[in-house]
């Protein structure tokens, strides 16, 4: 079973940055569209960004994040990775990546705060 392991969250000021990675499991990395979501407290878990198959050449972003967020992928070392920048309040949450369709197993996510 594919499973993921995240990493890169940290405590931030307002308007900082962070990169966060995930690296995944298994032979069949490079087929699934992948994706990180978040899951803020007392909130659903959702889709911040997603990415392709493949090549990754299609991504797309949630409103909140479009223009501040970039999900990118490495498929040789089956890491995907979110570049976040221009980080607000409402950023702080858990941050997991799985596959886009039909996600695996859940990791443990890593934590991502954002605040003076």
């Amino acid at each position: 079973q594919v499973r993921f392991v995240e990493s890169g969250g940290a405590l931030v000021q307002p308007g900082g940055s962070l990169r966060l990675s995930c690296v995944g499991s298994g032979d069949y990395f490079a087929m699934y569209d992948m994706a990180w979501f978040r899951q803020a407290p007392e909130k659903q878990r959702e889709v911040v960004a997603d990415v392709s198959s493949g090549d990754g050449r299609r991504t797309s972003y949630s409103k909140s994040v479009k223009g501040r967020f970039t999900i990118s992928r490495d498929n040789v070392k089956k890491m995907l990775y979110l570049q976040m920048t221009g980080l607000e309040p409402e950023d702080t949450a858990v941050y997991y990546c799985n596959r886009r369709y039909g996600p695996g197993e859940w990791g443990q996510g890593t934590q991502v705060t954002v605040s003076s």
